[in-house]
């Protein structure tokens, strides 16, 4: 059996001047017409909002409110935090909720980094002597 399918996005959009309003007809074009298709029997979902991101730029969205929106069908009040916290790790992303506990955690690597440094004594190594304790010498 086969199976074929296609999506397709269509923009069909006119502008008629009026003339005495303050635009300028330069900015516009008449009419525009755009016609995009895919093969959708083997899309997966990164693809069709791939797909979709190509759409909304031709009808004239700028890529950080096309970002905005993807981002928003992630973080909203009708996914669950557990759903957000998926795709957070899997982006490697921090939520404003875990900053203080990262701040923490950065707190003790920058001391443990410092007490490292110091050499015997709370004597400063030179970096010779770094880098020969960092090797084990």
């Amino acid at each position: 059996m086969t199976y074929n399918a296609e999506v397709q996005f269509k923009f069909d959009a006119t502008f008629t001047h009026t003339y005495g309003s303050f635009l300028d007809a330069d900015d516009y074009i008449p009419e525009e017409h755009y016609l995009i298709t895919a093969p959708a029997a083997d899309l997966n979902c990164k693809q069709y909002f791939k797909l979709f991101e190509k759409f909304m730029l031709c009808v004239g969205m700028c890529p950080a409110s096309i970002r905005s929106g993807a981002m928003s069908l992630v973080f909203n009040d009708y996914v669950s935090m557990e759903e957000q916290r998926k795709v957070c790790k899997e982006y490697e992303l921090t939520m404003d909720e875990d900053l203080e506990e990262k701040f923490k955690e950065w707190k003790v690597r920058d001391e443990d980094i410092a007490r490292l440094k110091k050499g015997p004594m709370g004597t400063v190594l030179n970096e010779e002597e770094l880098t020969n304790l960092e090797e084990g010498q």
